[in-house]
């Protein structure tokens, strides 16, 4: 089938590379930087490059935006999309994109499902994209109750081709409430955490613990503004429950207080048992 991938960054760009190589899909790119269509064209991620006026071409398009950049390009393209055609986006939050794109492209019989694939890098552009980023990963997909089931399908089955280890079905809220955890709260630790005076002064001093926890505080600040602001309530929820557990270390710290800061610790190290337990990691 003819898949168009919209934006060849990171995430498109990965996505091309990985359909060439795992599948037989005839793959049209759009970018609006000529020279990343250059690119994907000499390394053979892309058959070929398109403008938007091809979209109703595809039989399922891909949107590989920034969350304002995915309900905007929907919106100024309804019309050109394929009638009985899937629309996916690849965005880290859900609900807000699934409530804008969804009646739009349902007026026009087009069907549009939220997909989020659960990889990255902490790098962007299509310079770092790779064949093999959703080897193993999980692909979230957000259909609604009036999704046509082959859709889902067909998703399920193209994310397991391209190296995908899981197909996670769930609803936009779910999904926003869940990755808030999981996500974003981690990347607003990390980029606090270097913030520290002596992040200059760590040269010897540091082993795996810093360099796991450091590595995503290099981020793509535009990106995941828009994903924080889109998202908001959930992550606000999971920031103010972790600064008021951090407050009790502090505390426990402060007063000279070491069996609660132990029971703290033991209460912590439990739960990550348990956690490893129940997903075998």
């Amino acid at each position: 089938m003819n898949i168009a991938v919209i934006g060849l960054g990171l995430i498109g760009g990965s996505f091309c590379k990985s359909l060439k190589k795992n599948t037989f899909h005839h793959i049209m790119g759009l970018d609006s930087n000529k020279e990343t269509i250059r690119k994907a064209l000499e390394q053979n991620a892309i058959d070929e490059e398109i403008t938007a006026d091809r979209l109703g071409e595809a039989n399922l398009t891909i949107i590989c935006l920034y969350p304002q950049g995915i309900i905007n390009f929907v919106k100024e393209n309804a019309d050109k999309f394929k009638k009985g055609s899937i629309v996916i986006d690849s965005c880290g939050v859900k609900k807000t994109i699934v409530d804008s794109c969804t009646p739009i492209l349902d007026e026009r019989g087009v069907i549009f499902v939220g997909v989020h694939p659960m990889a990255g890098r902490e790098f962007s552009s299509f310079d770092y994209a790779t064949d093999s980023l959703y080897n193993g990963a999980s692909c979230i997909v957000t259909p609604n109750e009036s999704t046509p089931s082959i859709a889902v399908d067909l998703i399920s089955t193209l994310a397991g081709s391209i190296g995908f280890g899981k197909v996670v079905i769930s609803t936009p809220e779910k999904h926003d409430q869940v990755i808030a955890y999981t996500s974003q709260l981690a990347h607003v630790v990390s980029n606090a955490y270097v913030k520290s005076p002596s992040v200059l002064d760590f040269n010897g001093f540091s082993a795996g613990s810093f360099m796991d926890l450091t590595r995503v505080a290099k981020l793509n600040e535009d990106m995941w503004t828009d994903l924080f602001m889109c998202n908001k309530d959930a992550l606000l929820y999971e920031l103010d429950t972790i600064i008021e557990h951090i407050s009790q270390y502090r505390d426990a710290i402060r007063n000279n207080a070491p069996d609660e800061l132990k029971a703290l610790l033991k209460n912590g190290r439990e739960l990550k048992e348990k956690c490893n337990e129940l997903y075998k990691k």
